[in-house]
């Protein structure tokens, strides 16, 4: 069974920096792309940032290009997502999905994990 926990959400100002770790469980972590996702209540799941099995490739929804950094360690099937610059539009429940998913249209499944809370404000 696929098991996805995500953690290190929290209050930070505008401005600030944060860093959100995805443990995964159940399937082959190292061979498989991972994606970041966010939901604002009453939005759909907005894709966030997309890593590739190795780490080389890495893809950002243009609103977080250059202020967030995804990144993993697959010896510990840990996933990242470091966020610097954190701008009150940031706020929402971040998951973790496995695959290369969400983007621009594409399938996009329903998050199975808890998530983590990101509030950004002053």
């Amino acid at each position: 069974e696929v098991q996805l926990m995500e953690s290190g959400g929290g209050l930070v100002e505008p401005g600030g920096s944060l860093r959100l770790s995805c443990v995964a469980s159940g399937f082959t972590f190292r061979t498989n792309y991972m994606t970041w996702v966010r939901k604002v209540q009453g939005k759909e799941l907005e894709w966030v940032a997309s890593i590739s099995n190795s780490g080389e490739h890495v893809f950002y929804e243009d609103s977080v290009k250059g202020r967030f950094t995804a990144s993993r360690e697959n010896a510990n099937n840990t996933l990242y997502l470091q966020f610097n610059s954190l701008k009150p539009e940031d706020t929402a429940m971040y998951y973790c999905l496995q695959g290369f998913v969400c983007r621009e249209g594409s399938w996009c499944p329903t998050p199975g994990g808890q998530g983590t809370r990101v509030i950004v404000s002053s």
